[in-house]
């Protein structure tokens, strides 16, 4: 039977490169070659993994900085606006038959600021912003189509309070309730949304480039056995171009180790004393936000609308309820606040929270006791009112987000800061290295010709 058939010829080729392969490390030249490539494709190899790591860990550690956090933050100043823009729109009705001017601009700006973020959030999500198209875009349209209902019935409950008539009451709790069970969930939502994305991007930027550093241990353990062989073969102590190469290398990785030691520990700082306090003071903020809200409209629905048992009156026991919210969480602020500034302006919103609940009793004493416009006064009316005193609350919390803000942007750019030039460092001493141990091979190649 024939041998030299296409089936043949293709089993035969495979098997002549093996034999001449086997024949070329026969010789030490050829091994020295061998040895040669080895070296500099796992040279190659480090500095290719690392730029392509470092890369992408220093786009998360940016995003951190530049978008998600942002984002975050831009949710949890949506959510705020809305709930402010609740409670000014009942503080509003409360003032009389002409509303004070403003409380009105007040209410204009929240609005506004509102429809702004959601511009802003549906850019995003349709940039491939966190959520997807199935995650945050959802509340943001929702939202967007439920902002205008509670504005039109805010404006009937106005029109209404203009002419004298107990019908504005009722449109505004109605207004509330569209907020409450509509506006603001789907707020919380995308803020859960926005902050799942800061926490991934974290997640990403912290990550240790472990295939990194094991091709690059594995390249200085190859260059290590190759600079014994050559001791062991030429009795010379040191190789130049291997002592370079394994230089290069060692470089390369405890700058890799060394930047993502920095990068980590500035974004455990951002996290631990910016972040974490982030958090907690934007539930600060909304607890005393609802606190509010449900503040006024106590005295609005007059104790028409009950709890679901019938006992309490609904919103004065909303109104309980955020005000314990808000004491849990000044307390977990006041233990995340790590410098004089940010344990100042906590206590400070503390103690005006202590006014604010002294105050809110002793108008809900006055309403009990049947002088309902006694008691409106010391809710909405000048001086010691609960009014002013949660205005102190909310100057004092927002100077607090304001200077944990600025400690999350330091901590975290600084972290982003310490992986800056080393993809593109690494990969350059990656082929120093790589150049400097096949100079270093062709240097004993050259013993043999």
């Amino acid at each position: 039977m024939p041998t030299g058939g296409p089936s043949g010829g293709r089993t035969a080729a495979p098997a002549a490169g093996r034999a001449r392969l086997r024949d070329a490390v026969a010789t030490p030249p050829g091994r020295l070659r061998l040895l040669g490539a080895v070296l500099a494709a796992l040279l190659v190899a480090f500095g290719a993994v690392t730029a392509l790591e470092v890369t992408g860990r220093s786009s998360a550690a940016g995003d951190v900085v530049g978008r998600s956090q942002p984002l975050s933050a831009d949710a949890a100043h949506l959510y705020r606006s809305l709930a402010d823009a609740d409670t000014v729109a009942a503080g509003g009705f409360l003032a009389g038959a002409q509303e004070p001017a403003d409380l009105r601009e007040r209410y204009d700006t929240d609005v506004a600021t509102a429809a702004r973020l959601l511009v802003k959030a549906a850019a995003d999500a349709g940039a491939g912003g966190a959520g997807g198209p199935s995650g945050s875009a959802d509340e943001i349209a929702a939202l967007n189509e439920q902002l205008p209902v509670y504005t039109g019935l805010v404006e009937r409950a106005r029109a209404a309070n203009r002419q004298g008539l107990p019908l504005g009451g009722a449109y505004l709790r109605y207004a509330n309730a569209h907020m409450t069970t509509g506006l603001l969930p789907a707020a919380q939502r995308l803020y859960a949304a926005e902050t799942a994305r800061l926490a991934e991007d974290e997640r990403r930027a912290r990550a240790w480039p472990v295939p990194s550093l094991a091709v690059g241990a594995l390249a200085l353990a190859a260059l290590a056995v190759a600079q014994r062989r050559d001791y062991r073969r030429t009795h010379r102590v040191l190789n130049p171009g291997l002592l370079a190469a394994a230089a290069a290398t060692a470089v390369a990785l405890v700058w890799l180790a060394g930047a993502h030691t920095l990068a980590r520990a500035g974004l455990d700082d951002a996290r631990v004393h910016g972040l974490d306090s982030l958090k907690v003071l934007n539930e600060a903020r909304i607890g005393s936000l609802k606190a509010r809200a449900n503040e006024n409209l106590t005295l609005v629905a007059r104790g028409a609308v009950l709890t679901d048992d019938g006992r309490s009156d609904k919103y004065e026991t909303e109104h309980g309820a955020a005000m314990a919210g808000l004491d849990r969480a000044l307390a977990r602020a006041r233990g995340l606040a790590d410098d004089e500034a940010g344990r100042a302006a906590v206590a400070e919103a503390a103690r005006w929270t202590a006014q604010w609940r002294e105050r809110h009793a002793a108008a809900r004493r006055t309403n009990d006791e049947g002088d309902h416009d006694g008691a409106l006064a010391l809710v909405v009316g000048g001086g010691p009112s609960t009014g002013a005193a949660f205005d102190r609350v909310d100057a004092a919390l927002r100077t607090a987000v304001d200077h944990e803000q600025g400690e999350f942007t330091r901590a975290a750019t600084r972290g982003r800061t310490a992986l800056a030039g080393l993809p593109a460092g690494a990969a350059a001493l990656a082929a120093v290295g790589a150049v400097a141990a096949v100079a270093g091979v062709n240097r004993r190649l050259a013993e043999y010709r």
